[in-house]
């Protein structure tokens, strides 16, 4: 009878028991998910690696668009004010006492008298400094000048005056393309050597103060023009003093803009004339008085009329230079990443002698 019941029980075990079964992927089923994976993911990485390089590309192109447009503007500004702009013969010329006809500033003004930021061309990493925009003009100082005396502490009662300042723009280049600063291409600076405020009461604020090496235009020298007596212009300074080394208020170069290319084929001017690489002194297309100052193949250079106190200002940048370091240069696969533009400013400054 117990043989009996434990066949029963063992049998009813058995039909009544759970299999339990354990199920996973095959390696061929894990081999397949992953070259579909692969399949559709590569794709969609590379599109949105192309997205993101564009917008890249593109964002660096803005930038140097807009920063060259605030340059221009910028230097409108300042051109606005102009008594008198300096042609390539101020600009190239060193100081010539025994024929007037010859002199220029170069030897007055940075880099010949270096300035900080740019100095004649020496070390291992040198600039290369380029006067290129050079002008005089006349500017409004608020609050400079006392009613009833020069002393402005806790004065209330104030006037403006006005002032000169010899003003420039250089082209600056790095030549060994490793200035641990700025970029491998070129940047634009501004020196301002700033004149006291002609006035009876005019103060002395730091604020307010002229430049050591200030010399007010040269209007009383000889000279049968305007021009020939405005390239006669000398800086206070001695022959060993610089604007760098000076303890009382030094003057430096101020970087106003990077990112300018140093290479192009030619300029557009704003008739439509291109201009030659070649062309050494004319502006094609504008004044007939105007003269080339730089190198129409560089990034900024300037059509000047000095009789006229005209100028034409160029400016082309270079937004390849922000996205790679090698062999940033211009051709006509890469042109559009060298926005460029022009401004053309007559100075509407007052000089007493006209």
């Amino acid at each position: 009878m117990i043989n009996s019941l434990k066949f029963i029980l063992s049998t009813q075990l058995k039909s009544s028991g759970i299999n339990k079964t354990i199920s996973g992927f095959t390696l061929i089923e894990l081999l397949v998910a992953m070259i579909m994976a692969v399949l559709i993911i590569t794709p969609l990485m590379a599109f949105m690696i192309n997205i993101l390089d564009g917008d890249r590309k593109e964002q660096a192109k803005a930038t140097s668009e807009q920063e060259i447009q605030a340059a221009l503007d910028y230097i409108a500004r300042d051109l606005e004010q102009a008594v008198y702009i300096y042609d390539a013969d101020g600009v190239t010329r060193n100081t010539n006492t025994t024929t007037i006809s010859s002199s220029g500033i170069a030897d007055q003004i940075p880099p010949i008298k270096s300035a900080s930021s740019c100095s004649p061309t020496s070390g291992s990493n040198p600039s290369v400094c380029t006067p290129i925009l050079v002008f005089w003009k006349r500017q409004l100082i608020a609050d400079s000048v006392g009613i009833t005396s020069s002393t402005q502490t806790g004065a209330t009662n104030l006037d403006d005056g006005f002032a000169y300042s010899l003003v420039a723009y250089y082209l600056i280049t790095n030549p060994n393309k490793d200035n641990p600063t700025w970029s491998q291409e070129a940047r634009i600076g501004r020196f301002e050597l700033r004149g006291p405020v002609n006035a009876a009461y005019a103060n002395d604020n730091p604020g307010k103060k002229f430049n050591p090496g200030f010399n007010a235009p040269p209007l009383n020298k000889s000279g049968a023009t305007l021009k020939d007596k405005m390239n006669q212009w000398q800086t206070a300074l001695g022959a060993s003093e610089n604007y760098s080394s000076s303890t009382d208020n030094p003057v430096p170069v101020v970087i106003l803009v990077d990112y300018i290319s140093t290479t192009a084929p030619g300029f557009t001017i704003n008739t439509g004339t291109v201009a030659s690489p070649a062309a050494a002194t004319d502006c094609p297309g504008t004044n007939p008085g105007s003269k080339l100052v730089g190198d129409q193949k560089s990034g900024f250079f300037a059509c000047v009329d000095a009789n006229e106190v005209l100028a034409q200002v160029y400016i082309r940048g270079n937004a390849l230079a922000r996205l790679q370091n090698n062999n940033p240069s211009y051709n006509n696969s890469t042109k559009t990443y060298f926005p460029s533009s022009s401004i053309r400013v007559q100075g509407h400054g007052f000089l007493f002698t006209k």
